[in-house]
This record gives C-alpha cells, structure tokens and sequence, in this order.
C-alpha cells in the first residue's frame, strides 16, 4: 500500500495588507508603490490619482487601507476621507501630506483619518505607520504630534474653565484616556493597567459616547478643552 503524504505550504498564512495609494504625483505613487512591493505583508492593489477614483475604486476592490493625499484633484482627500469613514468603516485611512498646519491635521483626523504622516517621512516610519493604523490603532509622526499638541494646549488656554455639559469621569476612564493622549496602542493600554484589551475597547466606546468623539484625537480635544482629566 502506498502512501501519499500532501505538505502544505504554511507561509500563505501570513496576512496581507490590502493598499490603495492615492496621490496625483505619478513620481510619488511609483516611489510608494517601490518601498511598499518589498513588504511580504502588503499588496499594493492599486493607485488613484485624483478624489473620484478613490471612491469609484472602493466600490469594486477590497482595500484595507488607503494612503491618502490631502490635497487631491476632483475631490480633496478631507472630503474623501469622510466619505470612506461613512461608507467603507473597515477600510482605514492614513493620510500623508506635505502640509503641517494644525488645520489640515485636525480636519482629516475629525473626518475618520487613523493617522497622518509627512511625506518627508523616512522609509521605517511609514512602514510603521501603514502596519499601526492597518490594526486600527492610531499613528502621528513625531512633528504631526507636536502639531496637534500646540493646538490642543492653544484651544485650551482659550477655553472656558467649565466643563460644561460634559459628564464625569470614572478613575479607570480617566486612566485609561490619558494613556490614549499619551499615544499608547489598545494592547499598551491593555498590559499598563493589567486589564484585557476588550475591557479597554469597551471603556474607549463608552468614552466615545460619553463626550460625543468620533475618535481618539477627539476624545483628547475635548478632555483637554474642558479639563476632564484635571484631578
């Protein structure tokens, strides 16, 4: 009796990272896409060069994650970004930019962006950021950081010393969102306060709710606007 014996090949098991890079520089999408091929983990599924496409592209493709230019033809990427937010929710989106205002930060991120990256970003860092925000957590490069910093402490130094409407908070919401300010991923969060990492997605949900944020930047925006944190 003969026997077969079948070996299966255990590498396919590796996850790969569906990517769309948009951006309306032919240069720019051939360097991206040059850096990204090398990566077992990432497929590059394809390149849009205006805000339309994007959509349109979406519609048809299963995409992970979109590299997105903030300023693109047809439909800038704010405008795009809200879109993907509101109609594709388990596509994430990092936006990369040449711009460092305050501004085009704040908007992005308050329009469903999991983070946003200069393009003078060096090789290791981008990839970071692609591999963080494709696990749903959130990634600013260390000048976008600062930026969003100055313009939460500036918001705050205007605002008003009343919290408002905005309820209290337990000590374990206050422990774990200023941990999220400090940048720390869920399973960070997770090992530093020796709690499972559903607990802290179900106190993150509830801090959501709770002061009517979209995201993690919002959530922060508001603690620091209204002093929540404050002891």
């Amino acid at each position: 009796m003969s026997i077969f014996i079948r070996v299966f090949n255990t590498h396919y098991m590796t996850p790969e990272i569906h990517i769309l890079i948009a951006d309306d520089h032919t240069m720019f999408v051939d360097g991206m896409e040059s850096i990204l091929g090398g990566e077992p983990d990432f497929k590059v599924v394809g390149r849009s060069y205006d805000g339309p496409s994007v959509l349109d592209f979406l519609k048809r493709h299963m995409v992970h994650l979109v590299l997105l230019d903030v300023n693109l033809p047809g439909m800038n990427g704010i405008e795009v970004c809200k879109e993907i937010s509101a109609n594709y929710p388990d596509t994430k989106v990092l936006a990369i930019s040449m711009f460092n205002e305050e501004s085009f930060v704040s908007e992005i991120l308050n329009n469903g962006a999991k983070g946003y990256i200069l393009k003078n970003t060096g090789r290791d860092e981008l990839l970071k950021a692609i591999r963080t925000v494709a696990q749903g957590n959130s990634y600013f490069s260390d000048e976008v950081t600062e930026i969003i910093m100055k313009g939460l402490m500036n918001k705050r130094k205007s605002s008003s010393k009343s919290p408002g409407f905005y309820p209290r908070l337990s000590r374990r919401e206050k422990e774990i969102l200023k941990l999220i300010a400090q940048e720390f991923t869920t399973q960070e969060i997770a090992d530093n306060l020796y709690i499972s990492l559903k607990t802290v997605e179900s106190h993150r949900s509830s801090l959501l709710s709770k002061l009517n944020a979209r995201n993690s930047v919002g959530l922060v925006r508001i603690a620091m606007e209204h002093h929540l944190l404050d002891d």
